[in-house]
């Protein structure tokens, strides 16, 4: 019975110590992190440089002094890590983009957007207007046609398709436009309205 009892609990211990991530598992965990990031930040350096089709897998890793076999661990091709660096800026701007549709404060969501992109100054300013700019415009595009798909069309005349690919490049190029001005050039505020004056009386005009 005793034998039973230990043999037990030295199961326990077991499990107990195998669901335990052991250490040199966590450090290889963040340093896989620490490439990833390097890698994404390595891109928007050379992206403020020269367009992306001249930019090499090779020259993402010297830039990012990253082993040239580490970026394959991470992704499959540089547009790859494109799509990283995008999607998560994308999703979140396309987020803000539908609470202006539903809220009853059309200048609060505006505002929000706006702020949004001002405190991403910098990346913002490099994925629109660097190297990658149509890239990412046919992402945001890509995104946006999915998230619609899910929505009511704010109007009778204009058909959803239609206006999800005209709200998209408005937004899209009213940002570009304003985050390659001098900062403090336009304030927030300044374009939140221009933002809202430009949809609200065309894509989102009632019927």
């Amino acid at each position: 019975m005793t034998e039973t009892r230990e043999n037990s609990q030295g199961a326990e211990d077991g499990a107990t110590h195998e669901a335990e991530a052991p250490a040199s598992s966590k450090s290889k965990h963040a340093k896989a992190l620490r490439s990833a990031r390097a890698l994404q930040e390595g891109l928007l350096r050379l992206l403020r440089q020269k367009p992306f089709d001249q930019i090499t897998v090779r020259d993402i890793c010297a830039e990012a002094q990253v082993h040239y076999a580490t970026f394959f661990r991470h992704h499959q091709t540089r547009e790859s890590l494109l799509d990283a660096v995008a999607k998560d800026e994308i999703a979140s701007l396309n987020r803000l983009t539908l609470s202006i549709r539903g809220a009853d404060d059309y200048d609060a969501g505006f505002q929000a957007l706006c702020a949004y992109v001002d405190d991403h100054r910098s990346i913002w300013s490099t994925l629109l207007n660097g190297g990658a700019g149509g890239a990412m415009r046919e992402e945001w595009l890509r995104q946006s046609r999915l998230v619609a798909q899910n929505e009511k069309s704010l109007n009778s005349w204009l058909p959803r398709e239609l206006g999800t690919i005209c709200a998209a490049t408005l937004i899209a190029e009213t940002l570009a436009w304003w985050v390659e001005q001098p900062e403090g050039a336009y304030s927030v505020a300044e374009v939140a309205r221009i933002l809202q004056r430009l949809l609200a009386t065309s894509i989102m005009a009632p019927d």
